[in-house]
């Protein structure tokens, strides 16, 4: 089953942890996912994923200006309606936003129809109640992979379990 996660990155870090997703979608049988910038989504390949997850860098607590005008237009050429969604961010701070940045996301996915989903407390720990948020304060954003693999897991896993293929 294909699934999808298309991000804006500025400073790589988005990108990574969109990586960290895909292997981590990868990692279940039966799922096929690959990662895409927004300006360069094969969109065959995402119209037809089952599950597509987004990611935004978050700057003054939003998600980037072409993350939003990637939604405006872009984003409905997927045909998300009926779909899995998530979403993910990466920020500078703990309380710089992220929760907020992906809460945008999903509501954008919502009135497209898309289904959206993170597994929250019912799949134990590491609990991700909307979506993980990768914090690189430290500068190092690595200590956050486990997060963003589990959450690729459970996303893939549930994507199977709704499609079954």
């Amino acid at each position: 089953m294909k699934m999808s996660v298309i991000y804006h990155s500025v400073t790589g870090n988005t990108k990574r942890m969109g990586d960290c997703i895909v292997s981590g979608m990868n990692s279940v049988e039966g799922a096929e996912a690959r990662s895409f910038p927004i300006d360069a989504i094969d969109e065959e390949f995402a119209k037809d994923s089952k599950c597509i997850i987004f990611g935004s860098p978050i700057y003054t607590a939003h998600i980037t200006g072409q993350m939003v005008d990637f939604f405006l237009d872009g984003a409905r050429k997927l045909q998300l309606a009926g779909k899995l969604t998530g979403a993910y961010t990466t920020a500078q701070y703990v309380h710089g936003g992220g929760d907020l940045g992906i809460r945008d996301m999903l509501d954008y996915c919502m009135t497209m129809g898309a289904l959206v989903y993170s597994g929250g407390s019912a799949e134990g720990k590491p609990v991700i109640h909307l979506g993980p948020i990768g914090i690189d304060n430290t500068m190092d954003i690595e200590q956050f992979v486990p997060y963003f693999e589990a959450y690729g897991r459970r996303m893939a896993q549930m994507a199977l379990k709704l499609f079954g293929e």
